[in-house]
C-alpha cells in the first residue's frame, strides 16, 4: 500500500465512523471532525493515529487528566466488588464518600446525583422545600432568582430560565417560579429578591457565556443580599469548582460561602458522572424518604471513584498547578489583544478568547486548531473556550498557546 492511499484509507475510516453517529445518533451536537479512539494525560489519539493536545477537558469533567492513574485504579478495584445496589439498601462506600466531600467542601450534608443538571434541579427542590417548611413562604409562591447568560443544564424546567433561545425556543411551555437579572448587575438583584425569594442561583464564573467573571466585589454583594432577605445562596461549581479556577471553589476566592452548592463534571473524574448537593444540614435536612431520588445516585463505583478524586484534591496539588500554569495561561493570552484577540477572562487555568471582528469565527478558529492538532470548542460566536486538563506540562500549554496565537493573530 502506498503513502496516499494509507491517507486515503485513514480519511475514509474517520468519515465512515462520523457517518454511523450522523446516521444513528440524534443531532443535537455538532463535534469538530476528530475520532477519538485512545487517551491519556493531556493527550487524545484518533482512529488514523492523529495526537491532539486536548485543550478542553471534557468542559472541565477531565480536570485530572485522562486516564488518570489513581482514579482508574479505583475504579478497577472496585468494578471487582460491586458496583451497584440501588439505594434500597446500604454499602459501605456511601457514607464514607458523603463524609469526605462534606469535610473537603467544609459542609455538613451531601446529596449525591450523577449529572450536573439533576444536581441544579435537586438544589431547586430542595430550596423550595426549605422555603415552604423553613421560610414561611406560602406553598406553591416560591421565587428562585437567576442571573442572565445562565448554563445549568438542558431540562425542561433549567431551560425555562436559560436566555440562550438555542437551548429555550421550542421546548415550553416552561416552569414558573424564576427571575432572571443580568449577571454581575447587584442593584439588579436587590430589587428582584422579594419576601417570597427562596435562593438566589448563580455560577461564580459563567463558563458556557465564554468564561465570564464577575465584577470584583459582586459575589459578596450577592451573599449580602441573600442574608438581608433571608434567603439561600447557590453556587453552581460544576464547572468552576474542584481545582479549575485555582481554588477548590471558585466562590473561594471571595472569601464568600454559599448555603448549596452543586458539584458535578470532575467529580468522576472523567470515569462515570458523579455529581452532588453539598450544604448545611438545616437545608438538606428538609428532604425526607420518598421525596427525592436517584437509581444510580451514590452507587458504589461512583463513591468509589469520587473518593479518588477528593484524595486528589486533599494534596492541594491541582489547586496550585491551575495557580501557576494559569498564570501562563493569562499572561501569554494577554499579549494577544490587539493582536487578534479582542479579550481575554477567565482564572486559573481556564480561559475564554474572544477573536476580534473581522476574524475567524470560533468554529473555524477551532477546526483550525483541530488541524494543527490542539482541540477547544467555540462557545456563542467567535469565542474559544480553554481549559486545559490540569496535568497539563507547561511546555504542552505554551504548544496549545503557539497554535492559537498562529490561527487568530
Amino acid at each position: 500500500m502506498t503513502a496516499t492511499e494509507s491517507v486515503v484509507d485513514s480519511a475514509r475510516q474517520t468519515a465512515d465512523f462520523i457517518a454511523l453517529d450522523e446516521r444513528w445518533s440524534t443531532h443535537n451536537y455538532h463535534p469538530l471532525p476528530v475520532v477519538i479512539a485512545e487517551a491519556d494525560g493531556a493527550w487524545v489519539t484518533d482512529v488514523d493515529g492523529r495526537r491532539y493536545l486536548d485543550f478542553l477537558a471534557g468542559y472541565s469533567a477531565l480536570n485530572f487528566g485522562h486516564r488518570n492513574p489513581t482514579l482508574v485504579a479505583a475504579a478497577i478495584e472496585q468494578l471487582g466488588r460491586v458496583t451497584l445496589t440501588s439505594r434500597a439498601f446500604h454499602h459501605d462506600l456511601l457514607g464514607r464518600f458523603c463524609q469526605e466531600l462534606a469535610e473537603l467542601t467544609g459542609t455538613e450534608m451531601v446529596l449525591p446525583m450523577n449529572s450536573g443538571a439533576e444536581a441544579v434541579e435537586s438544589a431547586i427542590k430542595v430550596a423550595r422545600k426549605w422555603a415552604y417548611e423553613v421560610k414561611g413562604v406560602p406553598d406553591g409562591m416560591a421565587e428562585i432568582v437567576v442571573a442572565g447568560s445562565n448554563f445549568h443544564g438542558r431540562t425542561t424546567t433549567i431551560v425555562s430560565f436559560s436566555t440562550d433561545p438555542v437551548a429555550r425556543n421550542g421546548f415550553g411551555p416552561f416552569t414558573p417560579g424564576f427571575t432572571v437579572v443580568k449577571y454581575g448587575d447587584a442593584e439588579a438583584l436587590a430589587a428582584a429578591v422579594t419576601e417570597r425569594t427562596a435562593a438566589v442561583l448563580v455560577e461564580p464564573i459563567q463558563g458556557e457565556a465564554g468564561v465570564l467573571v464577575p465584577p470584583p466585589g459582586y459575589l459578596r454583594e450577592v451573599r449580602r443580599i441573600c442574608d438581608r432577605a433571608g434567603a439561600l445562596l447557590i453556587a453552581d461549581e460544576i464547572q468552576s469548582g474542584l481545582a479549575r479556577t485555582g481554588e477548590l471553589l471558585a466562590l473561594d476566592h471571595e472569601g464568600v460561602r454559599a448555603d448549596l452548592y452543586t458539584l458535578g463534571k470532575a467529580l468522576g473524574g472523567g470515569i462515570v458522572p458523579v455529581s452532588a448537593v453539598v450544604g448545611s444540614r438545616s437545608v438538606l435536612g428538609v428532604l425526607h424518604p420518598g421525596e427525592h431520588g436517584s437509581t444510580f445516585g451514590g452507587n458504589p463505583l461512583a463513591c468509589a471513584i469520587g473518593r479518588a478524586v477528593i484524595g486528589l484534591l486533599r494534596t492541594g496539588e491541582f489547586q496550585a498547578r491551575s495557580r501557576e500554569l494559569g498564570a501562563h495561561l493569562h499572561t501569554r493570552l494577554g499579549e494577544l489583544v490587539g493582536q487578534g484577540v479582542a479579550e481575554v477572562r477567565g482564572r486559573g487555568l481556564w480561559a475564554g478568547l474572544d477573536i476580534s471582528p473581522g476574524g475567524l469565527s470560533g468554529r473555524a478558529a477551532s477546526e483550525a486548531l483541530a488541524q494543527r492538532g490542539v482541540l477547544c470548542k467555540e462557545t456563542h460566536g467567535a469565542t474559544l473556550r480553554l481549559a486545559p486538563p490540569l496535568v497539563i506540562s507547561g511546555a504542552d500549554l505554551d504548544r496549545g498557546i503557539d497554535a492559537i496565537a498562529d490561527v487568530v493573530t
